[in-house]
């Protein structure tokens, strides 16, 4: 009896899909962020707490990216849903804070963030050619070099409005320092582009002849 009472990792006994919950819960983070970001005033958020709301925010979405695809894999419960939605899902978060900080006071040119925008669509729309046409392209370790300098710069940023709201940071200073690191992430992603479609070149010619 105690044996028949234990949940079986297995497929049949899960009716809720917690990698899959997590997965979604991301692409809802994204919107949550811009609504705090840009109306905390109007929410009634003292700037000098709207840091740490929106590192929270951040921290549960890369959180939530790590132990979607630990749990995903430990139990058993990779699907094909999941292997689109995790990355759409990464995009979107990250694409999303990124170009809320075009708005407010962190104020990024809204032509480097494009840099990020047109590197993922690029790359989004090659893979899904080649998987119509039977040839899959694999992920490559700039491209997860690259996810992560994106999330550092964006914790970088938001750390940084810490001092800004509390008066220990100039606006121009927590700019320029925004800036900086923005531009070294888009710099690193226009590499990590070329390197992707460079190291996949053979497998793409492949699927452009069939």
């Amino acid at each position: 009896m105690r044996a028949a009472s234990k949940v079986s990792p297995s497929r049949g006994n899960r009716p809720l899909k917690l990698p899959l919950v997590l997965t979604i819960s991301r692409i809802f983070i994204s919107p949550i962020f811009l609504i705090f970001y840009l109306n905390y005033q109007r929410l009634g958020i003292p700037l000098r707490v709207l840091p740490f709301i929106l590192i929270f925010l951040l921290a549960f979405s890369e959180l939530s990216d790590f132990f979607d695809g630990y749990l995903a894999r430990k139990f058993d419960l990779v699907t094909e849903l999941g292997k689109i939605l995790d990355p759409m899902a990464d995009s979107i978060t990250r694409l999303t804070i990124l170009l809320t900080f075009t708005q407010g006071f962190i104020k990024l040119p809204l032509l480097l963030v494009f840099v990020f925008v047109y590197r993922d669509a690029m790359i989004s729309t090659l893979r899904t050619v080649c998987a119509f046409r039977g040839v899959t392209l694999a992920a490559r370790t700039s491209g997860k070099v690259k996810a992560v300098l994106q999330a550092t710069s964006i914790f970088a940023i938001l750390i940084l409005m810490i001092p800004y709201a509390w008066g220990a940071l100039s606006l121009s200073q927590l700019q320029d320092i925004s800036l900086m690191m923005i531009l070294a992430a888009a710099i690193y992603t226009l590499f990590a582009g070329a390197e992707y479609i460079w190291a996949n070149r053979g497998y793409i010619k492949q699927a452009w002849k069939q």
